[in-house]
């Protein structure tokens, strides 16, 4: 079963939220259990969730949200996309589903969004994921890259075989061949009268970026007080060190790595992903039903 949900987001902004399976008919201690929420990464949308909520839904009503200028939800040609405007969204969310105390799984810009809501309503949030998301300025350089990137896209494409294939290996950015790429971008493609174009705009997604890649993010990584797993692949953006000083900066951090795993974590090894998480979930639900009390802010 595939359900959306619509929500009403910051300066009113409609959301679509999506569950992919049933909820759990019967959870024990359901007041202590609370939900899941998970944000995808600038470009994402919540379908890139559709087999990690599959899995959760087992123990937990899991949702995932198209954030504002993302997959169904609306994109308003002036934004907002501030910092802001995404946490109200989520925190916004979470009230409405009636998911608090959130469990919240974030993927790089998403993963932001998640720490920054955490420190700002310690409240509604009961444990973090945060995926391949830098806590350092990242920089104008890196912006500049962004844009070029953009540039080269060879849009409109003409089927998606061709989005497959460019985003897979043709792309400057790709390495060596990698399929699941290739099916990331073909999940965020819609067709158009002359062919298949990207679902969000490439401008806005720029302006959602800037209010983040010039600055770092390590004093509200430091207000987090719930358990917070940082997690990474070898090949992705984050590098061991700087995930490993997250963890320490964290009050109650914990650290795990995908093996062979690249950005896209929970994309390129989903076995993988479900097996670093997994036991960080567990460890959450042992200690609600054993009645220990989260940190206070």
């Amino acid at each position: 079963m595939v359900r959306r949900i619509d929500v009403t987001g910051a300066d009113g902004v409609r959301l679509a939220a999506w569950e992919f399976a049933d909820p759990p008919k019967e959870r024990a201690e359901p007041d202590r259990a609370g939900g899941v929420l998970l944000l995808h990464g600038l470009m994402g949308r919540a379908s890139h969730w559709a087999s990690t909520t599959r899995w959760l839904a087992e123990r937990y009503r899991a949702v995932g949200l198209d954030q504002r200028g993302h997959g169904r939800s609306e994109k308003p040609a002036e934004g907002p996309y501030t910092r802001e405007a995404y946490v109200a969204d989520a925190e916004a969310a979470i009230e409405q589903l009636g998911l608090a105390p959130v469990t919240l799984i974030g993927h790089a810009m998403g993963a932001l969004t998640a720490w920054q809501l955490a420190a700002k309503r310690p409240d509604l949030v009961r444990a973090l994921v945060i995926c391949d998301m830098r806590a350092s300025a990242l920089g104008a350089a890196s912006q500049r890259e962004w844009e070029d990137w953009f540039g080269s896209w060879p849009v409109p494409f003409a089927t998606l075989s061709d989005v497959r294939k460019w985003f897979g290996e043709d792309d400057p950015w790709v390495e060596r061949p990698n399929p699941a790429r290739g099916e990331f971008f073909a999940e965020v493609m819609g067709e158009r009268a002359d062919g298949w174009r990207p679902v969000f705009s490439r401008r806005q997604m720029l302006t959602s970026r800037a209010t983040w890649v010039f600055d770092a993010h390590w004093e509200e990584l430091a207000q987090v007080r719930c358990p917070a797993l940082v997690l990474r692949g070898p090949d992705g953006e984050l590098g061991r060190a700087e995930a490993q000083e997250m963890v320490r900066v964290l009050p109650r951090g914990q650290y795990a790595e995908v093996a062979d795993a690249g950005h896209l974590v929970h994309y390129d090894r989903p076995e993988g992903w479900r097996a670093a998480v997994e036991p960080f979930l567990e460890q959450l639900a042992e200690d609600a039903q054993g009645d220990r009390e989260p940190v206070a802010p």
